[in-house]
């Protein structure tokens, strides 16, 4: 068992590098089994969910060749066979189920456990399951598992609605359309620069899809996709939740590899709070920042503020003037944070899925347990700040989505360390 000790109030300097988007990544391994050939893929993140989804893949025949030091996987798909996908591996995060998506395209069926991931409430997967019946699927539900198959000779495209807005379920829907006969238009799109990021290297691999990044996209189906070289887009969450820690402890801290549009409604509350930025072409310098006032945060879907980023920013707050609160329109229990805040001394508490803060506070290291992986990003941040020594258990969730987090932060003065518990 690992934990995460971290001798916090100390102010940082220097440069942290973002890595390429987990939130892309876990759909872009599953999409190149569309291709039916090699698909290289530059600025792969090292964490473990891509760990398991690479090991998954090599169960269904893929060869892959890793260097996570370059940050490029080269898959090749041509031996891939559909077969039903082991629970255990599959339960462990969420993405799993774009293989659905990805098999019922290149295949005609797919068996896939039912995915795990953080748990945040609930997060069900019935726009998922539209999408592929209207496509022409039928499903059966098995023990911890689901099998879909193509009730025809092939996947048909149609017209589907999104009754809510969906970033998983518009890429499954992506997936399986682009080797559909026909055109597939998804109305009620999500919108999110991963949308685009997918869309990107299903294009590079031949297929059809225009309109990604808004809320209309149209795919026409192609009956093969062939290899590709493809980099995926700087971490955008990765990006926010270093920012937040370098407006709370910086003394002169450069984001390197962003996109400023990518950020623009988390960067509008950091400068509504008054924290002072100088924005680049692919980076953003956070000079010192005091006297910080307090805002209160709406997450809602793309373009506006992240649901991923709502805990990460929470420790910046808590080093504003004033009160607060955070309403969180996505996942509404996403609250787990709070206790783990509150022993570390934070005024903060929910209210009917609302979070109220007062601040500003002085944290005091503690022992803590991440309980999903943006809520262990938030308590990293309020250790970093915190005066004495804190202590995070479950880091399975952190080491899901941030590449090497101990080394960057240690880089800019950060007094981390992982440890044998």
């Amino acid at each position: 068992m690992k934990k995460i000790v971290i001798n916090g109030g100390k102010r940082i300097s220097g440069t942290i590098p973002i890595s390429g988007a987990k939130n892309s990544v876990v759909a872009l391994i599953p999409a190149t089994i569309l291709a039916n050939d090699i698909v290289t893929l530059e600025g792969v993140p090292d964490i473990s969910d891509v760990a398991s989804l690479v090991e998954i893949m090599e169960i269904m025949g893929a060869k892959i060749e890793r260097n996570f030091e370059e940050g490029r996987l080269v898959i090749d798909t041509r031996s891939v066979v559909s077969r039903p996908l082991p629970y255990g591996k599959i339960n462990s995060l969420r993405a799993s189920y774009y293989f659905n998506g990805a098999l019922l395209g290149r295949f005609g069926q797919a068996t896939v456990g039912l995915p795990g991931g953080c748990d945040l409430g609930p997060r069900p997967t019935d726009l998922h399951d539209k999408a592929f019946k209207a496509l022409g699927a039928r499903k059966i539900q098995e023990e911890e598992a689901e099998h879909l198959e193509v009730v025809g000779d092939s996947l048909i495209g149609t017209t589907i609605y999104m009754d809510v807005v969906s970033v998983g379920a518009t890429i499954n829907t992506m997936l399986a359309a682009s080797r559909a006969k026909g055109v597939t238009i998804i109305e009620n799109a999500a919108r999110e620069p991963e949308i685009i990021d997918v869309a990107t290297l299903l294009n590079n691999m031949g297929a059809q899809v225009r309109g990604a990044g808004t809320d209309i996209i149209r795919i026409t189906g192609t009956e093969e996709m062939h290899g590709a070289r493809h980099t995926v887009i700087p971490d955008r969450i990765e990006a926010g939740t270093y920012l937040a820690l370098a407006a709370a402890i910086g003394d002169g801290v450069v984001i390197e590899n962003v996109i400023y549009e990518h950020l623009e409604s988390f960067i509008a509350k950091l400068e509504e709070m008054g924290v002072r930025l100088t924005i680049r072409q692919d980076s953003i310098e956070v000079h010192k920042s005091e006297n910080l006032k307090a805002v209160n945060i709406t997450s809602v879907p793309y373009p506006g503020f992240a649901t991923d980023l709502q805990q990460p920013i929470t420790p910046l707050l808590l080093q504003t003037k004033g009160r607060g609160w955070i309403v969180d329109t996505i996942y509404e229990k996403r609250v787990n944070h709070v206790p783990e805040l509150a022993r570390m001394g934070a005024d903060i508490s929910v209210l009917d899925d609302r979070i109220l803060y007062e601040a500003p506070n002085e944290l005091t290291g503690a022992c803590v347990k991440a309980t999903d992986l943006r809520a262990g990003a938030a308590l990293v941040t309020a250790g970093a700040i915190a005066k004495g020594t804190t202590q995070i258990s479950n880091i399975e969730f952190i080491l899901r989505g941030y590449d090497h987090i101990i080394e960057k932060l240690t880089a800019v003065g950060v007094d981390i360390q992982l440890i044998e518990a």
